[in-house]
């Protein structure tokens, strides 16, 4: 049998004390697999019966796999078999990580902006004659390994994945001719016991740069007009859908607009509860729920029809289901099954060397494209941080043994650890930043402070020439783009949108940044403060910028004011100073 495993990484969505469900799958039994609409049901009921006889089934159904319970959905032809399950005899401990390998990846738009916005207007023009509600439009991004992929790449992939997508329902799954890698944060169905619960997830909005800012976002979003509707006429599709293996009048809807905060958006879920009839099988609760209305759109089939009409290819395992089903009661036939679905969403799909993952959105009568694509680029943040390994970054003054701000410099790192999911041991980052003080008891150093994402840390040291009595900035000729990303909200080696602006004209020490609504933010290797009306300012950080240490200590010692300064201020501006935890204050120059 050609190699084939698992690992499933579950949340228990009914149990919310209940650990999740975190196993490993080797060799399986048996495999079953459906090519064709007319087999799908088949290995479905297969499924079922080998998990109530104790098994444990891991595997997928392809979004295409739609017709075979209603031929009126309309799909793309598949890319490979419309429904896939290992049988396991039973599961394995979830394996200690211990890989070395990186996974590098290079990614690529399929869907342009011109293309993008004529999609909205098509479907919006549709909405308003009348013939839909929403429809969820996606299109795939296209990756390839950065160089020749290392052993266990596509592993290290997952594990970066998780670490930028963590909880939820992740799942890895090696078919041998795909490597399906979900770190899916939305539950299609969990049905046990004749209850199933359906959590779909529709309304997105941007994480805040402060915790104020945050706190907002979910609000808005929780308040917002458009998002609630899109929310609604998901729900009410899948009230509608289970209706019909549901027994009558118990489908409930006990939690509406829930706001679940991921990495880089929040999200908005809703509960749909019921008690379904006697009798049901899993075939029957895919045949009511497939696919699920979140990657649709409503009504189901005209919205299929466009996504079809639309969308370039086949979307494959992304938007369809991906899984478990196993023994109620763990290892004890007979005992009847519990089956839990993602939606496979924020999912990767490796073959033939090649990666894709699709990224998608709701469009409805209300939906501005700006807004619409802005929610694209939020939601592939997940991606574009686990496809590019990187290292959380300190760096302090060592002077004569002594290192300075130490206590500020931890405190930040532990909150970069805790924001991207990096393991950290403070007695480990203690211990390495000791041994280089040891080391270096009399004079000036740089010490780079780094911490991997298995929590291992190292210490450099470099020798550093006094500082200046004063410096040169410039002023950067475009906008950071990627002044509200956390690659700018917390310091680590993953500098490049940095090091484009680094000044190459000589005298010039730093450049003076600023974001897309000409606020000015930072410097590329220190905060930067303004003299204006008579007080010394410094830009706040919703503006988009490092809560930098020397910062910290001038706001703490009254020498600096939090103030917005634009582009238009800058004429006013009286005097400059360049400020880090390195250098301290220096004064500064424009130009």
């Amino acid at each position: 049998m050609t190699h084939i495993s698992a690992r499933i990484d579950f949340s228990c969505p009914q149990d919310s004390a209940a650990p999740r469900l975190r196993h490993a799958f080797g060799t399986p039994r048996t495999v079953l697999a459906a090519h064709a609409p007319h087999e799908v049901r088949a290995v479905l009921d297969a499924v079922q019966a080998a998990a109530g006889q104790g098994a444990w089934c891991i595997g997928y159904v392809r979004y295409e796999a739609a017709p075979a319970f209603d031929a009126a959905l309309a799909v793309h032809a598949a890319d490979g078999p419309l429904a896939w399950f290992a049988v396991h005899d039973a599961a394995l401990p979830w394996p200690e990580d211990d890989s070395t390998a990186a996974a590098r990846v290079e990614w690529t738009d399929t869907c342009l902006r011109p293309a993008f916005d004529a999609s909205v207007a098509h479907i919006q023009q549709a909405i308003t004659d009348g013939e839909l509600y929403q429809v969820n439009l996606t299109a795939p991004l296209l990756g390839t390994w950065a160089g020749e992929p290392e052993a266990g790449a596509a592993h290290a992939l997952f594990a970066a994945l998780q670490r930028a997508q963590p909880g939820g329902y992740a799942a890895f799954i090696d078919t041998g001719d795909e490597q399906l890698l979900s770190v899916s944060p939305e539950l299609f169905f969990d049905w046990q016991d004749g209850q199933i619960l359906a959590r779909p997830m529709k309304g997105t909005a941007a994480r805040g740069v402060t915790p104020d800012d945050d706190a907002a976002q979910a609000a808005a979003l929780r308040a917002s007009p458009k998002e609630r509707a899109e929310n609604v006429m998901i729900v009410d599709l899948l009230r509608n859908d289970i209706s019909r293996i549901a027994e009558p009048f118990s489908v409930q809807v006990p939690a509406l607009f829930h706001t679940e905060a991921l990495p880089s958006v929040w999200q908005m879920t809703s509960d749909v509860r019921a008690r379904t009839r006697a009798g049901t099988s899993l075939a029957d609760v895919f045949a009511a729920l497939f696919p699920c209305g979140s990657v649709t759109g409503a009504p189901k089939v005209r919205a299929m029809q466009m996504i079809r009409a639309l969308e370039a290819g086949p979307r494959g395992v992304y938007c369809g289901a991906m899984g478990i089903v196993r023994p109620k009661e763990t290892g004890t036939p007979g005992q009847g099954v519990r089956a839990t679905f993602n939606v496979p969403i924020r999912t990767v799909t490796v073959q033939a060397g090649g990666l894709r993952c699709g990224i998608g959105s709701g469009i409805t009568s209300g939906a501005l494209p700006e807004a619409e694509w802005q929610e694209w680029r939020d939601k592939r943040k997940f991606l574009e941080r686990a496809s590019e390994p990187f290292d959380l970054l300190e760096t302090l003054a060592l002077e004569d043994g002594q290192l300075r701000h130490a206590d500020a410099h931890l405190q930040r790192l532990a909150a970069a650890a805790a924001h991207f999911g990096y393991a950290l041991d403070m007695a480990s980052v203690h211990d390495a930043l000791n041994a280089r003080a040891q080391a270096h008891p009399h004079g000036l150093w740089r010490v780079r402070l780094l911490l991997d994402a298995q929590g291992r840390p190292r210490a450099e040291t470099f020798a550093m020439d006094a500082s200046p009595a004063w410096v040169r900035l410039q002023l950067a000729a475009r906008p950071l783009e990627e002044a509200q990303g956390e690659f700018v909200r917390f310091k680590t080696t993953r500098r490049a949108h940095y090091n484009a602006f680094t000044p190459t004209g000589p005298g010039i020490f730093d450049t003076v940044l600023f974001n897309d609504r000409r606020e000015i933010t930072e410097c590329t290797r220190g905060n930067v403060a303004m003299l204006l009306d008579g007080r010394w300012v410094t830009p706040p950080l919703a503006c988009g910028l490092l809560p930098g240490v020397g910062r910290a200590l001038a706001l703490q010692g009254g020498r600096l004011v939090e103030s917005v300064v634009r582009l238009d201020d800058l004429p006013r501006v009286q005097g400059w100073a360049f400020i880090n935890s390195l250098r301290g204050w220096l004064t500064a120059a424009m130009g």
